[in-house]
């Protein structure tokens, strides 16, 4: 088979690799799309090492056909169209003994902590895999594991319908968290970030969804103007490492200020930077800060919510690249970030 190795930081190279047959209760699954995503990127730049040693095959987003099934793999059978879960808890630790499997102590994912799906096919467990309808496309398919993270978000933070959001970050996580939020709630749902183009895709989407640009005007200041001093009910920060920090309000700090009384904060954005958290300000309101990691048992809701056309995988989709030019479609990204959501790198070469 053909695999995209990341032969060294940097540098992608399509070389042919052997594919075994799948072991017990395994499925062998034909890659059709694989997505990249941040994570991604930093794999490329070398930023996750030593957990992602060179050469190495990435890729966690990912969707296929069945072709071979291993002794004792009866949840499917060749040909059924499947998305894959990358997730693998340890089931040990005492996260895991509590059910909290996202929390896992030694929580490893299929393309970042062994080799992954930007290839041909695959072997994987069966109970990773998701069968969906025929009628989802398989460039849908790939894009079920950010959606649930998406959806996962949403049921950590607690929404409900009638809930206002905010949304701190309109890229991947922050769109994808929208669009879930509004297979729950049709109340305004507040958009910030500093990109125009993104804050369109999403304003265009939806009904009452209120772009804040942060550079234009206080985030804060907008939400309590149009909440009537209230604030929301939820707010989500999904920037991470946010931009002009030195002009804007820090995403976290403005989401906890964006909220009302009894509110709820949820935080995903990864960084290693310090968020300038005021508790009096928390304490205030007596609010709730939490976090949301991946996803866990996601998967099912958002094959049914894409099968009922209630969310919108086209506009995640920038640009469908054969995974030939997979080198370009990562420099791509990293050149113009701000153009670019989703790359769907196409396999059935």
């Amino acid at each position: 088979m053909k695999a995209a190795v990341l032969k060294e930081y940097r540098k992608f190279q399509l070389e042919d690799r052997e594919i075994s047959d799948p072991a017990d209760k395994q499925g062998q699954v034909e890659i059709s799309y694989a997505s990249i995503c941040g994570t991604d990127m930093h794999i490329f730049n070398g930023d996750f090492h030593p957990r992602t040693p060179v050469p190495f095959v990435p890729g966690h987003e990912m969707a296929g056909i069945i072709v071979k099934t291993g002794p004792g793999a009866d949840s499917f059978t060749p040909g059924d169209k499947v998305a894959i879960d990358p997730i693998i808890w340890c089931g040990e630790c005492p996260a895991c003994k509590r059910g909290h499997f996202p929390a896992c102590s030694k929580l490893k994912l299929i393309g970042i902590d062994m080799d992954g799906g930007f290839c041909q096919f695959i072997n994987v467990d069966q109970g990773m895999l998701h069968i969906a309808p025929e009628g989802i496309p398989l460039e849908h398919l790939a894009l079920v594991e950010i959606y649930g993270i998406g959806f996962h978000a949403n049921r950590r933070a607690g929404v409900k319908p009638g809930d206002c959001l905010s949304i701190w970050g309109a890229g991947r996580v922050g769109q994808v968290i929208l669009q879930a939020a509004r297979t729950i709630t049709s109340a305004p749902i507040f958009m910030v970030d500093v990109i125009d183009k993104r804050l369109k895709i999403a304003a265009e989407a939806y009904k009452d969804v209120i772009p804040v640009n942060a550079l234009d005007s206080d985030p804060v200041e907008e939400i309590l103007k149009e909440t009537k001093g209230l604030g929301c009910d939820i707010a989500f920060e999904a920037v991470g490492h946010p931009n002009h920090v030195d002009r804007t309000i820090h995403p976290v700090r403005g989401a906890i200020q964006s909220i009302r009384g009894g509110g709820v904060v949820c935080v995903l954005g990864l960084t290693d930077d310090p968020a300038p958290v005021v508790f009096k300000e928390l304490i205030w309101k007596e609010a709730r800060i939490i976090a949301s990691r991946v996803s866990h048992g996601e998967y099912p809701v958002v094959i049914e919510k894409l099968k009922e056309n209630l969310l919108h995988p086209d506009i995640l989709i920038s640009e469908t690249f054969p995974a030939t030019k997979i080198q370009q479609a990562f420099e791509l990204i990293e050149k113009d970030p701000e153009n670019y959501l989703k790359i769907m790198l196409q396999f059935n070469l």
